[in-house]
């Protein structure tokens, strides 16, 4: 028996995708810059466990790439909380997921990084129609 996405979680993980693709071709972009596709990434895949997971696993390595001890230490933090907070389902919505933030607070979204989120979105709606 094969178990169908619906399609609101396949969009929610589409965009992720687009979010991490975005970063991994921003090379050229300094280091906020880059974070920023990071932290869109984080607030647009933290309510799926696997994505939540997979978002501090990146940070930790490009804190650990920019030689970003603190922010490395905090991500390694919260991969170990990612399991609780998702089980549980107490997550701070809205959280940027960086170690410069409490990691239980919820967050309004910037309008830059729902920006991000939201082009993320059309992008994944215009190839769907391709």
């Amino acid at each position: 028996m094969s178990m169908r996405r619906s399609p609101i979680l396949q969009e929610d993980r589409e965009i992720y995708a687009h979010l991490i693709q975005q970063f991994r071709g921003s090379t050229d972009q300094n280091s906020e810059q880059r974070w920023q596709w990071l932290t869109a990434a984080h607030i647009a895949g933290q309510e799926r466990m696997g994505l939540h997971l997979h978002i501090h696993l990146m940070m930790l390595r490009f804190a650990a790439a920019e030689r970003d001890w603190p922010e490395a230490a905090g991500q390694a933090l919260r991969l170990l909380l990612v399991p609780m907070g998702n089980g549980t389902g107490r997550l701070p919505l809205g959280n940027i997921g960086r170690a410069t933030v409490s990691a239980f607070k919820p967050m309004s979204v910037s309008p830059e990084l729902r920006r991000l989120i939201d082009d993320a979105r059309d992008a994944v709606r215009v190839a769907r129609l391709r």
